[in-house]
């Protein structure tokens, strides 16, 4: 528990400095708007991939905290099994053998411990390739983020993480204008794990790409198409996708 509190600090702190470093780009980016309108335009892609670097790590922080509550939970839930164990043990005496030997306590079956959640060992194998595949897109290179996402899909579909996994695989290949495999990718993550977390981030960023790939109809078509599957997305998710009509001249 020690060791994770303090990763949690040290990400944390981490995740103070990032934002610290966007506010200062913020206003040079503004200041160059005057000078030359493309080096806005490439600063303001920049500051894009950083807050969405920030909102990996920000994921990533929600799911180890969220591990450490099922932990607990869990912790929990064992000391009371035990305590209700102990507090049975205190009951009644057991009635006496005839010709007044005492009879010899009953030595309680041993417990099988429970069985975990379905999918939790699948969960815990697929964490750390998770997380170096991320701490590689965290790092900037793309490409062995790329490797180490499609590995973590191979080999755990099914893991929590999976979605997000689909998602940031679809980043990766953004980051590097590979706006083709970058639909792919998005448009599976709306496919398979359209349920999950990042979906509606699927479909939105599915949408970008083909604007940006100057497929603007089509772009179209997946905005529309937010609102109808994913009526209870955040606030942001919404704004910025009626951001991206009004862009794309969406009517």
């Amino acid at each position: 528990m020690a060791a994770f509190a303090q990763k949690l600090s040290a990400d944390m702190n981490k995740l103070r400095t990032s934002l610290l470093a966007i506010a200062f780009l913020a206003p040079t980016a503004a200041g160059a708007q005057r000078v030359d309108p493309v080096y806005v335009e490439d600063r303001f892609n920049q500051l894009q991939q950083s807050i969405t670097l920030l909102t990996g790590q920000i994921e990533q922080l929600q799911y180890r905290n969220q591990q450490l509550q099922q932990q607990l939970e869990k912790m929990q839930a064992d000391y009371e099994f035990r305590l209700d164990q102990m507090e049975k043990g205190k009951g009644g005496g057991t009635p006496r053998p005839p010709g007044g030997a005492q009879a010899a306590a009953p030595v309680p079956a041993p417990t099988a411990p429970a069985a975990p959640p379905p999918g939790a060992a699948a969960n815990a194998g697929g964490d750390q390739m998770y997380n170096d595949a991320m701490k590689k897109l965290q790092d900037g290179d793309n490409a062995g983020a790329e490797r180490g996402f499609k590995a973590f899909l191979q080999n755990h579909p099914k893991h929590t993480l999976a979605g997000n996994a689909q998602y940031w695989l679809g980043e990766s290949y953004y980051a590097r204008k590979d706006y083709q495999n970058a639909m792919t990718a998005f448009a599976e993550g709306y496919k398979t794990y359209k349920a999950s977390p990042k979906g509606p981030d699927n479909l939105l960023k599915l949408g970008i790409t083909l604007a940006v790939m100057g497929r603007k109809a089509d772009a179209c078509q997946v905005f529309a198409k937010f609102s109808q599957d994913y009526p209870r997305a955040t606030d942001l998710q919404k704004r910025r996708v009626d951001q991206e009509r009004q862009k794309n001249g969406c009517g």
